[in-house]
This record gives structure tokens, sequence and C-alpha cells, in this order.
């Protein structure tokens, strides 16, 4: 099953069904209006839902045109966007870059920052930045929401919680990160809206990509219409979602729409690219001793996507233009 929610001028949008090939969609009924209130019961939503789905992929309901364009993030709005770093391999590289060891606990441990969830970005908004010199950068990343979590839920059955799988540009402005971290309490101004894939997919639409609660398929980024990425999902994730769930959850509960970002996707191999421009600058001063990539300039343009062994994309392309404020 797959779901988007529309602009209807109200701020949560309204949930729609997409078919398989993301050409038509219907939309969810009542009392399922927008994605949240059909998180919040899904145990009766699910089915109704799926149903629908299933109806439509067999043209058995009238339906109209789905066009990502239209499309707000799967959930505007969130209680709760929580992101980790479970490619441990691209923590190490940047660390290295600015000569700095990596604990051994960064392998067992997730990393995890809490981001703003009240303003999640559809598609194709645009970046917004104030300043280009902030170092706008963007990172491809997959996320899952969840149901009810309970508090100290274990890995073995977190994999029950994840409902939904999308893809995140979980955008930084990397020449803020530095004087934030400092201080010792993380990130907050170096962390913008990010933005979201047009379709959020329940697990089993993965088919045999689905494992061990990773996605086992290649990640596509394109800048300026140059493709810089197709690192699989799958390869070197250390941390899969149901031990990041399991994390969040180690001392509180987590409420239905909750969001779990997986961090930047990053493979050792580097011939398949880089997922943000800082690991390719760390790679640079790795092997120059300064970066010769620069950070994204006004202008520029940004696409994210994944796609079946049949080539069709599974979520809907995020494509974006980075602007200034104001424009």
């Amino acid at each position: 099953m797959k779901l988007a929610t529309l602009q209807n001028g109200q701020r949560d949008g309204r949930l729609a069904v997409v078919n398989r090939t993301l050409t038509q969609a219907v939309w969810a009924p009542a009392p399922y209006l927008t994605l949240q209130l059909a998180l919040d019961d899904w145990q009766q939503a699910s089915p109704i839902l799926t149903a629908l789905s299933q109806q439509l992929e067999a043209g058995a309901l009238a339906s109209f045109a789905f066009a990502s364009e239209a499309c707000l993030a799967p959930l505007p709005r969130a209680y709760q966007w929580a992101d980790g770093s479970a490619y441990v391999n691209h923590v190490e590289l940047v660390r290295r870059a600015r000569g700095a060891t990596m604990p051994d606990t960064f392998w067992t441990d997730p990393l995890m920052y809490q981001g703003g969830s009240d303003d999640l970005l559809g598609p194709r908004a645009p970046i917004v930045c104030p300043q280009v010199d902030y170092g706008i950068d963007f990172e491809a990343e997959l996320a899952v929401i969840t149901d009810d979590v309970p508090m100290t839920c274990p890995p073995a059955d977190a994999a029950s919680h994840i409902k939904l799988i999308m893809l995140v540009n979980d955008v930084s402005l990397r020449n803020l990160i530095p004087p934030e971290l400092a201080k010792g309490f993380g990130f907050f101004q170096s962390k913008p809206a990010s933005a979201f894939s047009p379709v959020a997919v329940t697990p089993d639409e993965l088919g045999e990509a689905w494992q061990d609660c990773k996605v086992h398929l290649p990640l596509y980024v394109h800048w300026n219409g140059q493709q810089v990425c197709q690192a699989n999902a799958g390869v070197d994730m250390v941390f899969n979602f149901a031990q990041l769930i399991a994390h969040v959850a180690k001392t509180r509960r987590l409420g239905a729409g909750s969001i779990i970002g997986s961090g930047t996707v990053s493979n050792t191999d580097r011939r398949q690219g880089y997922a943000c421009i800082a690991e390719q600058r760390a790679l640079e001063m790795i092997e120059y001793g300064a970066p010769r990539t620069p950070y994204l300039q006004y202008g520029d343009t940004v696409q994210i996507e994944m796609c079946d062994a049949r080539g069709q994309s599974i979520f809907g392309r995020i494509e974006q233009v980075v602007q200034p404020l104001g424009q």
C-alpha cells in the first residue's frame, strides 16, 4: 500500500491511497482524512486502506490522476522526528577528515538527534536558507513511521511497529554545526526543515528488498542533473530500523506517527558515490588536505529517488531547488 498527503488548503492535507505506478489515486474515506488519523487507529484503518489499494490496482474504483507536485510530506507535521546515524562508516569518515578519533561505542550504541517535526516539507518544496555561506548540504536517507511503541521495547518487538517507509532529504547547514556542537547541546539552527518523498509505503510493498528491517536497494541522488550517489541502503547499515526504534524507546514511549530516520546512506565502496556533500569533502580532505567540492548554492537542484528491480519509482522523487529567503 502506498499513501500520500495531498494539498487541500488545510495544514495537514488530505490522505490518499496511490497505486504502485504512482499514476492514480483515490481519497481515503472518513474518518481517515489525514495520515495521522489513520495512524492513531492503524489496527482498524489499515485493512480499510489496504482494501482500497487492492481495488485501485484492480481498476475497480473511480480514481484521479496522481501528481507529486500536489503532495505535502506524508506527515506534514509529526509528534516526533528523530534521526539516527546508522551508517557508521559515514560518521567515521567525517571524523577522520577533521582528525578526530571515533569511540568504539559508536559501533554498538546508535547516534540520534531529535529534529524539528512541526514543519516537514513536501517533495517539491524549495530548500530555503537565509545565507548561502551557512554551508547548505543535502542528506539522502530513509525513514520509517511507527504506531504506538511502548517504553523499553526491544528490537525483536520493534519491527512490528514499523508501519510505513519513506525517503528523506535531511538538510544540514554544515558551517553552523561546529559552533553548535561545541556548546555540548547538539544540533538546532544547523538542522532546518527536512523534505520527504511523495508517498510512504508499507513494508510489504518492498518485497524481498525489505529484509532485517533494512531496505536493500540503491538510493539515487542527482545534484544539478548529475548522478552522485547509487549507494545501496541495505549495505553497511550497522543499526537497522528496529534497533533505532528500540534505542529511542529506551526511556520513553513513542506516539503513533513518530518518524525515525536512518541517517545519511553511505557505502564503504566509494564507487557508489555520496549521499551528502560533507562525505565527499571528507574524502577530499583526507586525500588532498583540503575540500574541493563546494556546498549547495542558490539555484542548485537536488533529486532523491529509489526504484525497484524493474526501474519503477517506489516512493516518488524528492526534487528541490535551493532558494534564498524571501524569493
